[in-house]
């Protein structure tokens, strides 16, 4: 790594970048091509990376939003944010070859909506109701669960019966702003029941909890990721609320040089669908903006890994990032 006396300082934090999931969602669309051969169909975008799209779209897969847009019988892989049981059916219908990419800490979610919804509960689901992770979960037990972003939406909620309510997180979500609404849940409904294990992904939490750390000694922090990643947005949120200027960059090329203005120290980090190479070609854009003091702070483990689908697991997974 280069270094510079009187250099600027780069921190690069580590856990960054790819998390087990999205290790495992790339390496099934990857293993797929080569079992399969090209078009392989994906439901939506296998992660929410602009660049990691793109390279699999070059390599022969294709992008769908909907299942009517895939032919009769072609290879489908779900993305790693899972889908409602109305996807899967659909595919069935159409006699698709379906490879499941969910994450299994998403899985984890839907069945615990699955449980919750047999016993009859109302399912508080704290999440952004767009994202492709709620509107997976959700479809499990539609006509059981309320999803809610916030405190204030808390605060207007309603429920049939207060004794009989569960809630469930999306686990790309900012720690403080889940532990806030699920305070205010178990306030304001006291016999409101959790999951038994927390919904936020370890990897979100360790991110997390790493630019927390890092914040107390950059003055400004990058975090590389695509406008459209949840996990990437709440690093960004984390850091300004831990008091220093933060910025979302998809690439090297979104650094504003006006950022720099006055900053000695910045801190890096990724989402966990950005790959390490766009953190190295950041790092080689800021060398150029005099950030030549380069170092790696590894604040904490970080050894999950996930095992591929039985369709997939025979193949030779495809080399880790």
């Amino acid at each position: 790594m280069p270094t510079a006396m009187n250099g600027k300082v780069l921190l690069r934090v580590r856990p960054r970048g790819f998390c087990a999931g999205v290790v495992r969602a790339v390496d099934i669309v990857e293993l797929a091509l080569e079992a399969y051969g090209a078009p392989v169909y994906v439901h939506h975008e296998i992660v929410h990376n602009t660049y990691v799209v793109e390279q699999l779209r070059r390599r022969g897969a294709i992008f769908v939003e909907t299942i009517e847009e895939v032919p009769h019988g072609a290879v489908l892989v779900f993305s790693a944010h899972g889908v409602p049981p109305t996807v899967r059916d659909e595919a069935k219908s159409r006699a698709l070859k379906v490879i499941d990419a969910t994450c299994p800490l998403v899985t984890k979610v839907h069945l615990e909506a699955l449980k919750f919804a047999r016993e009859k509960r109302t399912i508080i689901l704290i999440g952004h109701k767009d994202h492709q992770e709620i509107v997976g979960t959700s479809g499990e037990a539609p006509d059981r669960t309320i999803v809610v972003d916030s405190v204030a939406a808390v605060d207007a909620l309603e429920v049939d019966d207060p004794l009989k309510l569960s809630f469930l997180t999306q686990t790309t979500l900012s720690l403080y702003d889940t532990q806030e609404i699920v305070a205010r849940l178990r306030h304001k409904f006291p016999a409101i029941q959790g999951p038994a294990s927390d919904d936020i992904c370890y990897a979100t939490q360790n991110r997390q909890e790493a630019v927390e750390q890092v914040a107390k000694d950059v003055d400004l922090i990058l975090v590389v990721g695509s406008p459209n990643s949840s996990n990437s947005n709440r690093l960004v949120e984390v850091a300004q609320r831990s008091g220093v200027k933060a910025q979302l960059i998809d690439s090297a090329k979104d650094i504003d040089v006006k950022w720099l203005e006055g900053i000695a120290r910045v801190g890096l980090t990724a989402g966990a669908s950005a790959p390490e190479i766009l953190v190295e070609q950041v790092s080689e854009r800021l060398a150029e903006f005099g950030f030549t003091d380069q170092r790696d702070l590894d604040l904490i483990d970080e050894d999950v890994r996930f095992t591929l689908p039985p369709e997939l697991a025979t193949i030779a997974p495809a080399p880790r990032r």
